[in-house]
């Protein structure tokens, strides 16, 4: 079965988020921080702003990555 591509998010009937990246559980929000985050996917794009709260955006090893002969 193939996972979806991305970041999804689940709301819950008591209030919860839920994130996932590829099928699996990044983590959950709730209370106020749940209400901020949905307000914020609504406003921009989804996916940079799942990034940002799961904290798996720019670790700042892009750019050595790049310059590694591998990766030239």
């Amino acid at each position: 079965m193939p996972r979806p591509f991305g970041f999804t998010y689940d709301e819950h009937p008591d209030g919860s988020v839920t994130l996932t990246h590829q099928g699996r559980a990044a983590g959950t929000l709730r209370g106020a921080r749940a209400e901020k985050f949905l307000a914020e996917v609504e406003a921009g794009d989804a996916q940079l702003v799942m990034a940002r709260w799961t904290g798996a955006y720019k670790h700042g090893n892009e750019r050595t990555a790049r310059n590694h002969p591998r990766n030239r």
